[in-house]
């Protein structure tokens, strides 16, 4: 996560390439429930900032890496494109039904969609950050996002500038030796 930008612009061409990266992302029956919005102009920036409370929180601890990344993905996930999927004939159980989800995936899909985006803008040698989204129904009027669709974070892309460090990083990474290993056999 870095959470400062230089201004230098980035390119439409590298922008759609980390799109369709995230298009690979795990999918849950390939119901591809997720859509993105990607906000270049800076005053549209400035407005998410404010949505994302950047002008109360981030100001004081980080530079306001939200408004002044040259670009922003809000990554939206739709549960109702999930079931809708999972209603089609060959997703549905024998007696009918749709099947009893264990557990949300649009979720878990958006944010490996999200994981994705990160690693495509490292490798275009690009930095990213990341926003959960708190304030859901102003981020759709904002942006115009359909109410089906769940804004759950904004994802800041730029060239990295000089950042100021998260305090979280002082409590290190945690050794492999407390990752339990099973075999089974």
């Amino acid at each position: 996560m870095v959470r400062n930008f230089q201004q230098k612009p980035v390119p439409l061409q590298v922008v759609e390439r980390i799109l369709r990266l995230a298009q690979h992302a795990p999918s849950a029956g390939f119901s591809q429930g997720w859509a993105y919005v990607v906000v270049t102009d800076a005053q549209m920036r400035k407005k998410v900032g404010r949505v994302q409370g950047e002008e109360d929180y981030f100001a004081e601890r980080f530079h306001k890496f939200v408004s002044e990344a040259p670009v922003l993905i809000v990554a939206c996930t739709s549960e109702q494109v999930y079931h809708e999927r999972y209603r089609e004939p060959d997703k549905l159980q024998k007696d009918g039904t749709e099947i009893h989800w264990p557990m949300p995936y649009w979720h878990f899909d958006i944010g490996c969609a999200c994981m994705l985006m990160f690693l495509a803008a490292v490798d275009e040698g690009l930095a990213a950050a990341f926003t959960g989204v708190e304030r859901a129904t102003e981020m759709r009027s904002l942006l115009g996002i359909p109410d089906h669709y769940q804004p759950v974070g904004v994802i800041s892309i730029g060239y990295p500038a000089p950042d100021r460090r998260s305090p979280s990083l002082k409590r290190g990474r945690k050794p492999f030796n407390q990752v339990v290993h099973y075999e089974h056999w």
